[in-house]
């Protein structure tokens, strides 16, 4: 197995694999493999002892994704070697071998933990919903004789994952991605850091460090305490419009930003993401066929209405009348747009999907105060967009902030009192 690892795995990665603490963490920055790692070791494990182990992750996508490494890794090794266990089960969540061991590999939940008996993985750690419940759920299999791995990139520090790098005893590791390139990994930092323009986005993604978050308006923080596996960039297969509370936002690029329309439907009192588009260069025509396609099937749409956007907002007005509203950005515009959905933010009152790209945008936006003392709210502009998904999001909050709806009334019979004026003024 020895030489197979020299094989498969970079040195930083070996390092990890190789270190048999009970408890050990791993600060890494993004695309450096720590899936891949993780993933590995847990089959080892499988193959060299009968056990369980269970791989936690921060989504459903993510989750499977590990389980198709997982199954990489045993091809893999069952190609280097004759004497391999065979697999007696496999599907997209689960592994069973002929020695009995299993992997598992599950979205995070306390539940799903809570009386495992076997090996924890916990794969970035820092972005799971209630990871303080998850690692109270977790943490006596350790007491067990089992043994916890975690990894994660920094998101922020009000998370578990940030405390135990602070104050665990755990055996640590440290991937920045400067480190990952002198061990091996091919990748060009210069040009993946000029797709990053945003200083703090590229501190704590890819140099690991705990950003101070002082010039952010929405912070890693509270995008973690909203981000929610049950909510979707992509639209859920067999999605039914009918009787649901929807809203939509579109903010509009051409030739450098994106165009995201942005999809909410209010559940109580909180707005959940069901659907972000992201168009590309789309010419008008496209763009203006997407839009029509949802808004026959929403309650109201605000769109964005500054330079390019007037035209394909002018025109869903025409169309759609009220379920439509044009929204010229102004200065004070953004300001009444980014504070209220801010304090959607504060309330908890929003659902996002996990989603980097989504996040990294959200974070970029800064508050400025001009020398005329005016409030500016603004972002980098990067490859990826300028706070575009931020603004289509603001949009269609403010649409579910101020619904224009018809008026729906149910008639109970002609009234008394014009039955009893009957005939009065013939």
């Amino acid at each position: 197995m020895e030489s197979r690892k020299k094989k498969i795995l970079l040195l930083y990665q070996k390092r990890w694999v190789e270190d048999k603490s009970p408890l050990k963490i791993w600060l890494a920055a993004r695309q450096v493999g720590k899936s891949f790692a993780l993933s590995f070791e847990a089959v080892v494990m499988a193959l060299t002892e009968k056990c369980n182990v269970l791989i936690l992750s921060a989504s459903e996508r993510q989750s499977k994704e590990v389980m198709e490494k997982v199954y990489t890794h045993l091809r893999v090794l069952k190609a280097m070697t004759k004497d391999l266990l065979k697999a007696e089960k496999e599907t997209a969540t689960e592994l069973k071998l002929e020695n009995g061991s299993r992997i598992i590999s599950l979205p995070a939940n306390p539940d799903t933990t809570r009386g495992f008996s076997g090996h924890v993985f916990l794969d970035e750690f820092s972005f799971h919903r209630d990871s303080r419940a998850i690692w109270r759920a977790m943490f006596p299999v350790i007491t067990r004789g089992y043994k916890i791995r975690v990894a994660s990139t920094p998101n922020g520090k009000s998370n578990m994952f940030y405390e135990l790098w602070q104050h665990s005893d755990a055996s640590r590791h440290t991937t920045g991605i400067y480190d990952a390139v002198r061990e091996g990994l091919k990748i060009n930092v210069g040009e993946l850091k000029k797709r990053i323009s945003d200083p703090d986005a590229w501190a704590q993604e890819y140099e690991c460090q705990f950003v101070d978050e002082a010039t952010a308006y929405i912070t890693y923080d509270m995008i973690a305490l909203i981000e929610d596996d049950m909510a979707s960039a992509d639209l859920p297969d067999g999605f039914s419009f009918a009787g649901r509370e929807l809203y939509m936002g579109v903010d509009i690029g051409r030739k450098r930003d994106l165009t995201v329309i942005w999809l909410w439907e209010k559940v109580g009192d909180v707005y959940w993401t069901r659907m972000v588009k992201r168009l590309h260069k789309a010419p008008f025509r496209l763009q203006q066929e997407i839009l029509y396609t949802y808004l026959p099937f929403i309650r109201r749409c605000c769109i964005d209405a500054t330079g390019l956007g007037m035209q394909l907002a002018e025109e869903a007005v025409q169309k759609y009348g009220s379920k439509a509203e044009a929204v010229t950005f102004t200065n004070k515009v953004k300001e009444d747009l980014a504070v209220t959905f801010r304090r959607r933010f504060e309330d908890r009152q929003l659902r996002i999907p996990i989603d980097r790209e989504i996040r990294e945008d959200f974070h970029s936006v800064k508050k400025f105060t001009t020398s005329a003392g005016n409030i500016r709210f603004d972002s980098e502009r990067t490859e990826a967009g300028h706070s575009d998904h931020f603004w289509s999001g603001a949009l269609g909050i403010h649409a579910g902030s101020n619904p224009i709806a018809p008026i729906e009334f149910q008639s109970t019979g002609v009234r008394r009192a014009y039955t009893q004026m009957a005939g009065f003024f013939n």
